[in-house]
């Protein structure tokens, strides 16, 4: 029958990504919208002079309000080496960073700095919402520090509204919100329902990682869709925030900025929400992986090749079968029925959004379904099951 018809090559390029009817954010944003974006000044070179083991200059009196140098460095699920994910970069971590950590630590000094308050509501508000975002990104496989990305979008207010029509704690469009899932109409809008509207923004994260590998491009193409990300990457070469940062809109720049801001301060300086800082708190206490030559690269794992500039191996190609589909299924539905990880569909099918946008934009299309060899005969024989739980998330 033509819908078993197996295609025996892939093929190798790179798709034009849209889905970017993406909101621009409102003028009151609680957080990313409360700086003003700082100029992408030259980064000052990062110091020579290695980093003491005990982080405290031996001057700084005692104080009651314990430093972030004094506990160990949190990673939560930022790893999950497991599954081949990047981390969730904040900052200090100058294996990513590189030259550009200085730049990143002035960042997010002058933004605590200019919402101390505003953090100090949020640490209140926190306990509640990150129990339920905590669960649903784990049960996802989503890096936890990517909840702080509902912190800069709405602040946790359920019913946020842009005035282009995004909604909720995630602030989803219409159109995003029901390809994920959710309800969207004139008697029900489950944009502004925490578990429903959770859920849909794990997935949504996740097909936004399958595409472009590194999680500071995942905030950005949450922001302004994923087109102008795609077309930045395009014009550049590279798959790095701040590779293709002047090319992005300015709201896009400063969105991830106070991403990574947001994650800095609730991460690694929880404790000093709410209270003033130390007179002789230095921001530098901040990085990791200087306190020896390599030091870097032996505290954080290295960063993945993005797939959109390099994409398979010879052995993933041995083991990949190709089917055609029609119309777009649910990436998660097909992992779980094919017991395959859902992080390696979403990597071998990058370009999934392209044939998503196009579908929905009433075209004729079809998509090139990339599946493990040995799953084949399972997904032809749930095809039709597959299809069906395309709507049901």
């Amino acid at each position: 029958m033509p819908w078993k018809k197996i295609f025996c090559a892939v093929m190798m390029y790179v798709p034009s990504v849209t889905f970017a009817q993406k909101k621009v954010k409102e003028d009151n944003k609680p957080l990313a919208e409360n700086v003003s974006p700082m100029k992408a000044a030259a980064p000052k070179p990062l110091e020579k002079t290695a980093q003491p083991t005990d982080l405290t200059p031996a001057s700084a009196t005692k104080t009651n309000t314990p430093t972030t140098a004094d506990a160990p460095h949190k990673l939560t699920e930022r790893s999950r080496k497991e599954k081949g994910d990047q981390y969730v970069p904040i900052a200090g971590e100058i294996a990513y960073f590189g030259k550009n950590n200085d730049y990143v630590l002035n960042y997010v000094k002058n933004y605590y700095q200019n919402n101390i308050r505003h953090f100090s509501t949020i640490k209140q508000r926190s306990n509640r919402y990150f129990k339920i975002i905590d669960r649903t990104f784990d049960r996802r496989e989503v890096p936890l520090e990517m909840k702080y990305l509902c912190v800069i979008e709405s602040a946790f207010n359920s019913s946020a509204t842009s005035p282009v029509g995004a909604v909720g704690p995630w602030q989803f469009m219409p159109a995003t919100g029901q390809f994920m899932g959710l309800v969207v109409n004139e008697k029900v809008d489950e944009r502004k329902d925490w578990g429903k509207s959770t859920n849909a923004a794990a997935k949504y994260v996740n097909y936004l990682y399958d595409q472009f590998q590194d999680w500071l491009l995942v905030v950005a193409a949450y922001n302004s869709g994923p087109r102008p990300v795609m077309d930045a990457i395009k014009k550049t070469g590279k798959a790095d925030f701040f590779a293709i940062k002047k090319y992005l809109p300015a709201e896009t720049q400063n969105h991830v900025m106070a991403f990574i801001a947001t994650a800095t301060v609730m991460e690694r300086m929880e404790n000093y929400v709410g209270n003033s800082l130390p007179g002789n708190f230095n921001w530098k206490w901040l990085n990791v992986g200087l306190d020896k030559p390599g030091a870097a690269a032996d505290t954080m794992p290295a960063k993945p090749k993005n797939p959109l500039l390099l994409r398979f191996s010879e052995e993933e190609l041995k083991t990949m079968a190709i089917v055609e589909i029609k119309k777009p299924i649910d990436m998660d539905v097909l992992a779980n029925v094919l017991e395959v990880d859902r992080r390696l569909l979403g990597k071998w099918n990058y370009d999934f959004y392209s044939f998503v946008d196009d579908f929905n934009a009433g075209e004729k299309v079809k998509f090139h379904l990339r599946i493990p060899k040995d799953k084949l005969d399972t997904y032809l024989e749930k095809k039709d099951f597959i299809e069906r739980q395309k709507n049901r998330f």
